[in-house]
């Protein structure tokens, strides 16, 4: 994400439609279904074309894509299909039914499941609607579809104003899927209910587990510090939360909030809520599950912030486990930088024991002692928590609460490394037994400091980020000399694929290489493909991008590019729906900072007036897919003949066809 709070949405929901290329062909060669004369050979390999960027203002101002997935048969044919963005929604219509009133899909709700209200402009009140979708995981239950999407913010009231503290949502949409085009429409969609968790603090990425459930996330926890302070923003963020949410500024509680929320849909499409207290609280970007559907790896967004690592004691069970950090030990400043990894054990709880030290209403102060400069027996420790040196020593008995309510503070004080910096999305190459880390800016704390704290990573400056490689190795132990229990642990990391910054802006006012991935965000990989899809969050280009990257042929594709001032988010590239696979991806805050940017290859003017008469600069996000992917799994078999979708679960599957 951008900003804190003042970034707007505009989610373009990639998917690719499966029967795909015999779908596809069928539309404009008379086929139907199966009988497409390359339907049943078996596929070898996928690449994508990669498409220029827009020059134009017409195309500056849109989502589009005019890329090709080539597909290369056993047999030695080559097809080529040219891919295609499809719009489903606008995050302004009025698709939720909630109360029976028709509602925004990004419509925040109360802890009585009313919608909150805009008052800023006393004679004319409306919902809030959020324009900032993220997430969204494509899940079947049932024999039914659902999507569930992430509405992380409004960035503006009605007057104008930034606002502070307004709590966020989830919508749960159910969509029906075209057996013979794969083409999706919506069915129906409701809000989903987070008065059992207290609410919903900024979700910003997530995922989706092999289970069929989905991983939310709450970023940029409030600093419980400053939140002791009633002139802070911490304390002015929480209070208004608790009077959006809750009716009642008493009920402000920082701690309440920066977890990872898990999201279960029923048999009837009804949607439940858990907050997983025992993996840690801090800027939750997204948890990604690797392959023991035990272990998981977390970003941490913002400056001078942590890795984080979490083994379950059961597998698909994230309610009791073990939580590590990492110190990283860098081996190479060159070309975006490399290290080696050594986890810190934090501790060991259980969801229950955590919520049970909020519940009791613990401070910070509870838990630390503080000094105002360096003092014998306190660390001096530099997190994204204070964003400044703080001395601190944990009180006795208070270790746990520090471990899990204040995982980046209690991590650096035990010598984990806290200088990552706007640490991103992640995902898993199950296959080579790689994990893919997006650091959106190396700058800031990830350069050679000077403040008296530890300074594990000392890179140069790079505006444009880097998206890094983590070899994922069994046998580990931390380093106290205790077995880690799994068989995915990151032991080294380093630079992959590094943006290029640029001295001086060109025509199109990018200051980083428009040719180049600039400050990937999120990530996700399909394994069958082979290849790793990497959105933008980049000031640093004047229109973002969708890219895929193929790991074996390191070819670099540009394969969607959303409109001018908004950031491709909400990326998720293996998601396999009955005959249909789906590339899921957001994109916020269309328009911003437009005013900033450099531009002479087109009439600025006209760019500006463009967007306002479009999709509008920050109102709403657009929610679609791209159609054109093949169908089925890559080189096991027929198009026809994939393995069953792993987002349905298997005890919920009941064999009725799609949709009803």
């Amino acid at each position: 994400m951008k900003k804190k709070v003042s970034v707007g949405l505009s989610i373009a929901l990639l998917a690719s439609s499966i029967p795909a290329l015999a779908s596809a062909h069928d539309h404009h060669h008379g086929y139907k279904g199966n009988h497409h004369p390359n339907a049943h050979k078996q596929i070898q390999s996928v690449e994508f074309t990669s498409m220029k960027a827009p020059s134009t203002v017409e195309n500056m101002v849109k989502t589009y894509t005019d890329s090709a997935v080539k597909v290369t048969y056993k047999d030695g044919t080559v097809e080529e299909t040219p891919l295609k963005y499809n719009q489903l929604f606008l995050s302004k219509d009025k698709i939720v039914k909630n109360k029976d009133e028709m509602i925004a899909a990004g419509t925040p709700i109360d802890v009585n499941g009313d919608p909150i209200v805009d008052t800023s402009v006393p004679d004319k009140p409306s919902n809030f609607i959020s324009d900032a979708p993220d997430s969204n995981s494509m899940i079947t239950i049932a024999g039914k579809t659902y999507l569930i999407s992430h509405y992380e913010y409004d960035s503006m009231n009605n007057a104008g104003e930034d606002v502070h503290g307004l709590p966020a949502s989830m919508t749960l949409t159910q969509v029906d899927r075209n057996p013979k085009t794969g083409e999706l429409t919506v069915n129906n969609a409701k809000k989903i209910d987070f008065s059992n968790v207290n609410g919903l603090w900024t979700p910003c990425n997530g995922s989706t587990t092999s289970w069929g459930t989905h991983l939310g996330s709450e970023e940029y926890e409030p600093d419980a510090r400053a939140f002791e302070d009633p002139s802070s923003s911490s304390y002015r963020d929480v209070t208004n939360f608790a009077k959006y949410y809750f009716g009642d500024e008493k009920k402000a509680n920082p701690y309440f909030y920066g977890w990872i929320p898990e999201i279960s849909v029923d048999n009837k499409g009804n949607a439940s809520v858990v907050k997983h207290y025992s993996t840690g609280r801090f800027s939750h970007e997204t948890m990604q599950v690797l392959p023991d559907e035990k272990t998981a790896l977390f970003g941490d967004d913002g400056g001078n912030t942590m890795m984080f690592m979490y083994v379950a004691d059961k597998k698909r069970d994230f309610s009791a486990g073990t939580l590590y950090a990492a110190k990283f030990n860098q081996t190479s400043s060159e070309n975006g930088g490399a290290g080696d990894l050594q986890w810190i054990k934090l501790g060991h709880s259980t969801d229950d024991e955590v919520k049970a030290i909020i519940d009791k209403g613990v401070k910070f102060s509870d838990i630390f002692e503080t000094a105002s400069e360096p003092t014998e027996g306190f660390t001096a420790v530099k997190t994204n928590a204070s964003k400044k040196v703080e001395y601190l020593k944990v009180k006795p008995g208070m270790e746990k609460a520090a471990a899990y309510l204040e995982a980046r503070r209690y991590g650096a004080i035990l010598g984990a490394t806290s200088e990552f910096n706007k640490m991103e999305g992640i995902a898993v190459n199950k296959k080579d037994k790689k994990a893919y880390m997006a650091i959106s800016y190396e700058n800031g704390s990830m350069e050679k400091q000077d403040n008296g704290v530890r300074d594990d990573i000392q890179l140069p400056a790079r505006e444009s980020g880097a998206t890094f490689q983590l070899n994922l190795t069994g046998g580990q132990a931390d380093a106290s000399g205790e077995k880690i229990n799994s068989e995915y642990v990151p032991s080294n990391m380093g630079a992959l694929i590094v943006g290029q910054d640029l001295e001086k802006p060109d025509a199109f006012g990018n200051t980083a290489a428009p040719d180049k991935i600039a400050n990937p965000d999120n990530l996700s990989f399909s394994d069958d493909m082979n290849t790793l899809f990497i959105g933008e969050d980049s000031a640093l280009h004047t229109n973002n991008f969708v890219w895929a990257y193929n790991v074996e042929t390191k070819k670099l594709s540009r394969i969607l590019s959303v409109p001018v001032g908004a950031e491709a988010t909400g990326l998720r590239a293996d998601d396999m729906i009955k005959d249909s696979r789906y590339i899921l991806s957001n994109y916020q805050h269309p328009g911003e900072d437009l005013d900033g940017k450099q531009i002479t290859a087109v009439d600025k003017q006209k760019l500006e007036d463009a967007m306002k008469n479009g999709v509008g600069i920050q109102e709403t996000g657009g929610v679609g897919y791209i159609s054109g992917l093949p169908s089925g799994k890559i080189g096991t078999g027929s198009e026809g003949d994939h393995e069953k979708d792993h987002h349905e679960k298997e005890d919920d599957h009941h064999g009725q066809e799609d949709d009803e």
